[in-house]
């Protein structure tokens, strides 16, 4: 079987090593790495779980010639940044191209369209490594269409360094999300990048991952106030009130001042039914709170975050 792929930025005779990985082109060396053992887990012979030879021999061919070429080249940070250096000359042209440059895919329509082009791709990455080599037949054609995303997004942030920023839309449409600081890519520490990281995760609802970030961090930090808030926004989303709770509590302690444990913990308190004092309010709203949300709308605050995803 051939692996030969036209699609996206392999149509300009260029290896789209992002695309192979299907992580984004700003991810940083733990996200590729990640991302790396996982594809090994479900290629690899040893640990895979493929049966039939023609399986095993494209799992074999992707592994040997796509993927291990691509982690090779996108885990050294010299070779990353220089690979960085040539998509954003790629951008530029891209951008002047614009007119010009066809898309197949409907992911890549979409992109085009986006009103916030970095947490649209984002989303669109996230959802396709979830089933990206569901299909080993196809994996090459998924390929060309996450390249075809990462073309679409370097020519729409054309002129951009390339840097995982954290958005301030929502990702749904009118429902409003947690007002949070941005955090500086210049000269931040490794807690940052992990609330950064956190943040953009949090903002496109990939919670499992956001709360990864957040643990990193306060293992180094656990008096880190802002990693608290964010790690309270985690469980809040998930609706459970008293471990969201629980870490504005220790925001406040941390910061009175936090910005987003103010805004939010009233709230919480008041779901609890926890008045001033802090005493609990009546037992039905005891029994509310243990209870689980039944109703598919993501529990007490589903309303103000989108609900549960589709």
């Amino acid at each position: 079987m051939s692996l030969k792929i036209n699609s996206g930025l392999f149509s300009d005779n260029f290896i789209d090593h992002y695309a192979v990985l299907c992580v984004t082109i700003d991810a940083e060396f733990k996200e590729i790495r990640q991302r790396y053992l996982q594809i090994v887990r479900i290629l690899h012979p040893d640990s895979s779980h493929l049966l039939g030879d023609l399986e095993k021999e494209i799992a074999n061919s992707l592994l040997s010639k796509l993927v291990n070429p691509a982690y090779q080249k996108l885990s050294g940070e010299k070779n990353r940044r220089e690979y960085l250096s040539i998509l954003s000359q790629m951008g530029k042209r891209l951008a002047q191209e614009a007119a010009s440059i066809k898309v197949e895919t409907q992911s890549a329509k979409e992109l085009l369209a986006a009103a916030n082009v970095s947490v649209s791709y984002q989303k669109a990455i996230a959802q396709i490594a979830e089933t990206q080599f569901n299909d080993l037949q196809q994996a090459h054609k998924i390929i060309g269409e996450i390249s075809e995303l990462n073309l679409v997004y370097l020519m729409r942030t054309s002129g951009r360094k390339i840097t995982k920023p954290p958005s301030n839309q929502p990702h749904n449409p009118g429902q409003k999300l947690p007002s949070t600081q941005t955090l500086p890519l210049k000269g931040e520490s490794l807690t940052e990048k992990y609330l950064r990281r956190a943040q953009n995760l949090l903002e496109i609802d990939q919670l499992s991952q956001a709360t990864v970030e957040l643990q990193d961090a306060l293992k180094l930090e656990p008096r880190n106030s802002h990693c608290h808030s964010l790690m309270a926004m985690v469980y809040l989303k998930q609706n459970q009130l008293k471990m969201a709770k629980i870490h504005f509590d220790n925001a406040l302690k941390l910061n009175p001042k936090d910005k987003i444990a103010l805004e939010w913990k009233p709230k919480v308190d008041k779901a609890l039914g926890i008045t001033n004092s802090g005493s609990q309010g009546t037992s039905s709203s005891k029994n509310e709170e243990k209870q689980p949300d039944k109703s598919g709308k993501g529990g007490l605050f589903g309303g103000l975050f989108g609900g549960k995803k589709k």
